[in-house]
């Protein structure tokens, strides 16, 4: 009984179950069983899980074919002993207890503080694996080369020095409220992770602070961080009766003076996430005032104008509030100036218009025209309907006809002199039939150096996209072409310089290639 007394206070104190403690006692008087008996043998031992008997027994495998004399016996022998025995059972031979010696009990003491200490580092493991996104107070136990052990009560905790805000030092005793982002089994024990930078970290304070975020009328759609300095957060109302951004500022600033006491100080802009992107980022620019934007969907690009003098307000202090901006949209964000702005789409006019007049041989007055109807390249005017190229004030079908025949005309020409170009630069013909390529990315590609199928086959996906430029082909085209390149490596088929003979095939020194 007196065994039992202990491992009920084990337990208690380790907070761990009381089998897991009977389980490692049992553990370590097998060990000490098999010390005094023999290491062969398959001894093991069994405390009463009601009286705290100790029951030590052999164990004997029923086989076949004996392997091991120690631990197995044939089915014969076995039936000798017990008329019903099959093949798998055990004959159990009990032992006399064991007369621990010194050393013994040495021995076993430190399986059970190995057993017991294993079992309490799996509960901590199980706790806090499923608290990750919890915040946690704790007290700080020690404070190492800055990082700082923090103790949870049931657990440690580390908070490394670069999850802390700037400036911000702890010492032994203090009181310390962070976010698990991270719990990991290692051989040392679980390995609990704190973060009072992470983003997620203000996000909580927020829910702690303002109950409609805890009930789920107010949501968090995104959060944007500069630890210690500034911080962007979104949120949205499911309720059109509650405002989101006065739910969380509170009466008089209460609620988010209390997030940012804890976050020493660091500004926090409430914004309203809103559905549309071009206004969510509008909103996210905050305080900053915007005159105009224009979306990029297929780079994730913005672009922002802004008038001359809310420039510096836009950017922010070293780029900061265009950068939270960008991390709480997930948007590219460019910001220019109304004048910027109006230089730069002037510039871009007169480039297409000259672009239309040298290909088309037209006046400036039908290639202004064509740059404000938004066409931007001959290949669009040769390919579109006629009936649109008609509708454009000024135009009637003869003209249509007139100016797509000249586009036509004008890159047949610019082909002519493409393929010219790409036959004097050494391109193999066998690269200009693998894929789709024009005959400007052609010429590209030689002037790259990419000649031959083998040129072609060393190159990556993003390389073949960067010669050819970024919107040319998609991820997966170029690396297909690449592949397609590759293929006669494989096949012995082809010619190139890094082609690979098929197996069994002569090599260049007439002997069969070795697989």
């Amino acid at each position: 009984m007196e065994l039992l007394q202990v491992a009920d206070a084990v337990a208690r104190e380790k907070n761990i179950d009381r089998d897991e403690v009977l389980e490692a006692m049992e553990q370590a008087i097998q060990k000490a069983g098999r010390s005094k008996y023999g290491h062969e043998h398959d001894i093991r031992a069994r405390i009463d899980r009601k009286t705290g008997d100790i029951h030590l027994s052999r164990f004997l495998e029923v086989v076949e074919a004996v392997e091991n004399e120690a631990t197995q016996v044939t089915l014969d022998y076995a039936k000798r002993r017990k008329t019903d025995a099959k093949v798998g059972d055990f004959l159990i031979d009990p032992l006399p207890p064991i007369d621990f010696g010194r050393i013994a009990a040495q021995t076993a003491k430190q399986v059970i503080v190995q057993k017991v200490r294993d079992a309490e580092r799996k509960r901590q493991f199980n706790e806090y694996k499923d608290r990750i996104g919890e915040i946690v107070n704790g007290l700080v136990k020690r404070v190492e080369y800055g990082n700082v052990t923090v103790d949870l009560g049931r657990a440690e905790a580390t908070l490394r020095r670069d999850e802390l805000l700037p400036r911000e030092h702890f010492k032994n005793g203090d009181r310390v409220r962070a976010y698990i982002y991270d719990v990991r089994e290692e051989a040392r024990g679980p390995q609990i992770f704190l973060s009072r930078t992470h983003p997620l970290f203000m996000a909580k304070l927020f829910a702690q602070e303002v109950p409609e975020i805890y009930d789920g009328i107010i949501e968090i759609k995104a959060v944007a961080r500069d630890p210690g300095s500034r911080a962007k957060i979104a949120v949205i109302s499911n309720d059109s009766s509650i405002d989101p951004v006065g739910a969380c500022v509170g009466m008089r600033g209460s609620r988010v003076q209390a997030v940012v006491g804890e976050l020493q100080g660091e500004k926090i802009d409430i914004i309203p996430w809103s559905q549309d992107t071009a206004t969510f980022v509008v909103n996210a620019l905050a305080p900053a005032e915007v005159a105009k934007v224009v979306l990029d969907e297929e780079n994730n690009r913005i672009e922002v104008v802004v008038p001359d003098d809310q420039l510096s307000l836009a950017i922010g202090r070293r780029g900061q509030n265009v950068r939270l901006a960008t991390q709480l949209t997930g948007w590219d964000i460019d910001i220019m100036t109304e004048a910027e702005e109006s230089d730069r789409r002037s510039d871009e006019i007169r480039t297409r218009s000259q672009l239309f007049i040298d290909a088309l041989d037209v006046d400036d007055v039908i290639a202004h025209l064509l740059v404000a109807e938004g066409f931007t390249t001959v290949e669009e005017i040769a390919f579109v309907e006629t009936e649109e190229l008609a509708e454009i004030e000024g135009f009637d079908e003869d003209v249509a006809d007139e100016l797509k025949q000249r586009a036509l005309n004008y890159l047949e020409e610019l082909d002519g002199r493409m393929n010219e170009r790409r036959q004097a630069l050494g391109v193999d013909d066998a690269v200009a039939e693998l894929g789709n390529f024009t005959p400007t990315q052609l010429v590209k590609l030689g002037e790259n150096g990419v000649k031959t199928l083998d040129d072609l086959g060393d190159l990556a996906g993003d390389e073949l996209r960067e010669i050819l430029g970024g919107d040319a082909l998609t991820e997966e085209e170029a690396n297909e072409l690449i592949m397609a390149a590759r293929a006669h490596w494989f096949d012995g088929e082809g010619n190139g310089e890094g082609a690979v003979p098929a197996a069994g095939q002569p090599e260049a020194g007439g002997q069969p290639a070795q697989g």
